[in-house]
């Protein structure tokens, strides 16, 4: 189901992805679209956040393995959220080998660089191809948020923006969910994030995207 209106609600975790509210990351940045396009899905549960995104894109970079690596220069799907009151925010970025780079901090200069030696468990990375591009699975323990916000709860809500990048790829392009208002290429902008309320069961038949 397509997300509706000016938010996206997170819903609880589904045994169908097909139930979750789908996040379109459908506005074209900075250079001309090629084609490409890309959406995102989020639900919780008590102990993780999960995220689910994919992108069709017929001419996939796959190059970085490595931990840290500039996976934005290969194709790239990105997720970027601040929780309510903090001042600093989360980059997961996540390139079609499950390479992933996480960084925390208030602005694109300032940011801590979080590396795991069980990176893959920890996060539990699934990436595949699909016959028209490929996606990514992957889940955020909540002990991983509250190792920098103690007693943090799925509550609330996120200021957040989903994003679609490949700097290297055969046709250089910058997509995102919320719009991003800059005249050069920059996805570390927090007034440009949206808004993500988690949500708690509702009554079936008034379960949708908002």
């Amino acid at each position: 189901m397509k997300e509706q209106g000016t938010e996206y609600s997170i819903v609880r975790k589904r045994e169908d992805w097909q139930e979750i509210p789908v996040a379109s990351i459908g506005h074209s940045l900075w250079t001309e679209n090629p084609g490409i396009t890309a959406e995102g899905q989020l639900c919780y549960d008590e102990e993780r956040l999960y995220v689910h995104m994919k992108a069709v894109e017929k001419e996939i970079r796959a190059v970085y393995t490595a931990p840290l690596s500039p996976v934005f220069l290969d194709s790239c799907l990105e997720f970027f959220f601040r929780l309510e009151g903090s001042g600093n925010y989360f980059n997961f970025e996540i390139n079609p080998n499950g390479c992933l780079c996480v960084q925390y901090g208030p602005d694109r200069r300032d940011r801590i660089n979080i590396v795991r030696n069980d990176e893959r468990e920890y996060f539990d990375i699934r990436t595949g191809r699909t016959s028209e591009g490929w996606e990514v699975f992957y889940s955020i323990p909540l002990g991983f948020i509250r190792l920098f916000h103690p007693g943090y709860a799925f509550t609330g809500g996120l200021a957040a923006n989903l994003y679609k990048c490949g700097d290297q790829t055969p046709h250089r392009h910058f997509l995102a969910w919320k719009p991003v208002q800059t005249p050069k290429p920059d996805f570390h902008r927090l007034e440009f994030f949206g808004r993500m309320r988690f949500e708690e069961e509702r009554q079936k038949g008034n379960d949708r995207g908002r």
